[in-house]
């Protein structure tokens, strides 16, 4: 059997952590900035987790991470 081949979008835009989890940039921080508050802005720079629903979903798509 061949080789699972790795989603590359997926791979740049995902990570894991050392526990299993999967972080991610938070949508919503590229245009429009002046109409979204300080504070919404602020908590966007963060970094998100994937939620539970999802993790299947990319641990299909990212196999040898």
């Amino acid at each position: 059997m061949g080789k699972i081949k790795t989603h590359k979008a997926s791979a740049k835009r995902f990570s894991f952590t050392a526990t299993g989890k999967i972080k991610m940039n938070h949508t919503g921080r590229r245009h429009k900035l002046g109409l979204k508050t300080p504070k919404r802005k602020r908590q966007l720079r963060k970094k998100g987790y994937v939620s539970e629903a999802r993790m299947d979903d990319l641990k299909r798509l990212l196999p040898y991470s």
